[in-house]
């Protein structure tokens, strides 16, 4: 980022962060965006390590036909609360709370986000949403109706309850969940329509940008829906107002809509991010500007937009009236067009680079083409007459997975360890890193690939036990899941070791170009010392020799000065 004046201090508040505070009032309470995205980190890894837990157990029931590890009741309550503590525990606030709140004030110039407290208070309602997300265990079992919460099993009471408390604990935790993402949203928008540093116009901001702009317009437009739709369920549940009862005149198909309406714009506010994560990562490590930076912004924006347009693709299994089958039919297709655009510039990028295949991009690369797999079988999907065989399969759930673990989690780990340094002042073991990345690439590979085939064979999904003809298939399976969670050990343990002895990082480690690399690591409140006037985009420079890596010798502050 070509700027005119840029202060590579950073502002020490005293009265914010003044030495005489307690620590929770310095790392809990604090209104600093920084600490609170990386308090937003350190919560959704806790939920992502406890649901991962529960994938786990799961994946041990079905390694054998017939097994008792689990009862099938306490199968579907590990189910449920597993993808919804993923979606809305886990890579939405690690995405959108945790990077965007870390990175985005510092990448567009500015001091803080606009709402320093609002931003407070969203980082606060997120622990209890996940606590009362879970609490339903305490109440005579969690919820069991899968993430959708598909009435009329959503709103059935349980033998012997008056309530389906744990159905009751995930309407409220999601709801909680959605609160704090709204505010977070109005927060962001605020922030990036206002409060960029002079000269930084929307052709100039980095990609990041672009796609958080996109993903809190989607989060403002379509959360209102889910709202509702949990609003109307819970007082189904409660007061037996039958919104979703055909029996009493209700409709069962609206929350699947209203639900639908949410939820698939809702892949794309776990996807843009990562997508903008890794379009700050390809051309750094590639030594090259990135390749078609009007096209991977715009596309973001017709993300955005047909992600509105296509949501009752997930319901022609429900009974869509068979006209309005072809249109989403066709909607869903052309929505890959402007995904296929990024991935064309990521290659293009790439293509006659000077790569480094240092731990963040392998993370990208691992990104783009697992995401790419993902984005394939569901143009199948896309097909009316194949989703009607395959809807109920395990084709569905290898789908799902590319989708957002190959999408999701691969670019929030190629985040973490591109910005690592920057937000803990310590460097990574690269080998470590590396090694990582392997056993989760090939893992991940592992597990969900062939379910593909038994999909297509025919195995059901959603089940606690299947016909034995699957046995050798899902113990294969079973092996390589726990390979895959194994693997993040690797990670924690580097990263205990790095923030314990690790190597001090500098400014620069990787020879970023944007705002956030001006500052120190990690940066200090307040941000920017002098607010910068921008010159030109972050992918932008006048020659090859302008472009430094981490294989160079220079320092951060003269490749930023060349």
């Amino acid at each position: 980022m070509s700027t005119a004046a840029v202060g590579v201090g950073s502002h020490h508040d005293a009265h914010a962060h003044g030495g005489s505070q307690s620590w929770i009032k310095r790392n809990i309470l604090s209104t600093d965006h920084k600490v609170i995205g990386l308090n937003y980190m350190y919560t959704g890894i806790f939920f992502f390590i406890i649901a991962g837990l529960f994938a786990e157990v799961m994946r041990l029931n079905l390694a054998q036909p017939g097994s008792k590890v689990v009862s099938p009741d306490v199968y579907n309550q590990l189910s449920t609360i597993h993808g919804s503590a993923m979606i809305f525990l886990f890579t939405i606030p690690m995405l959108v709370g945790g990077f965007g709140n870390f990175l985005m004030p510092l990448m567009i110039g500015a001091g803080d986000v606009a709402f320093p407290k609002l931003n407070l208070a969203s980082y606060l309602f997120f622990p209890p949403a996940g606590i009362i997300l879970f609490a339903g265990f305490l109440f005579g079992g969690a919820a069991q109706a899968g993430w959708t919460s598909y009435a009329p099993i959503s709103t059935q009471t349980p033998l012997g309850m008056t309530h389906d408390y744990g159905q009751i604990c995930w309407l409220l935790g999601v709801i909680l969940a959605g609160v704090s993402s709204t505010m977070t949203a109005i927060n962001f928008l605020v922030t990036i329509i206002n409060m960029r540093a002079k000269g930084m116009s929307f052709h100039r901001m980095p990609l990041f940008i672009w796609a958080m702009l996109v993903t809190v317009i989607l989060t403002l437009a379509v959360t209102p829906a889910l709202a509702g739709a949990l609003t109307l369920q819970l007082l189904q549940i409660i007061f037996g107002i039958p919104f979703f009862d055909w029996r009493k005149g209700g409709n069962v198909l609206l929350w699947q809509h209203m639900f639908w309406f949410y939820s698939h714009p809702a892949v794309y506010i776990m996807i843009l991010p990562g997508m903008g994560i890794v379009s700050e990562i390809i051309p750094i490590f590639s030594r090259k500007p990135i390749f078609g930076y009007k096209a991977i912004a715009y596309s973001s924006a017709a993300i955005g937009l047909l992600a509105f347009l296509v949501w009752a693709h997930h319901m022609f299994t429900s009974g869509v009236q068979s006209w309005l089958e072809i249109y989403f039919m066709i909607a869903t297709m052309i929505i890959a067009v402007p995904t296929g655009i990024k991935v064309f510039s990521w290659v293009a990028t790439l293509f006659e680079g000077n790569v480094v295949l240092d731990a963040p991009l392998l993370f990208a690369l691992g990104f783009v083409s697992t995401f790419t797999v993902g984005g394939i079988t569901g143009i199948f999907l896309a097909s009316v007459p194949v989703d009607l065989q395959e809807h109920g399969s395990y084709f569905l759930v290898a789908h799902l997975h590319y989708v957002l673990f190959g999408g999701s989690v691969f670019a929030i780990f190629a985040g973490i360890y591109m910005w690592w340094p920057k937000m803990t002042g310590k460097m990574l073991n690269e080998k470590l890193s590396k090694l990582h990345f392997w056993l989760m690439f090939i893992s991940f590979n592992v597990t969900f690939m062939p379910m593909h085939v038994i999909g297509l064979l025919g195995m059901p999904r959603r089940v606690a036990d299947y016909d034995p003809q699957f046995g050798s298939w899902n113990l294969f399976i079973s092996f390589a899941a726990f390979v895959l969670g194994a693997s993040f050990l690797v990670f924690f343990y580097n990263a205990a070791v790095s923030l314990a002895r690790g190597q001090k990082a500098p400014a620069n480690p990787w020879g970023g170009r944007s705002l956030e690399w001006t500052v120190p690591s990690p940066p200090g409140h307040g941000n920017i010392a002098v607010e910068p006037y921008v010159t030109a985009g972050p992918y932008e420079f006048n020659h090859p020799a302008a472009w430094f890596g981490p294989s160079e010798s220079k320092s951060a502050d003269e490749a930023h000065h060349a």
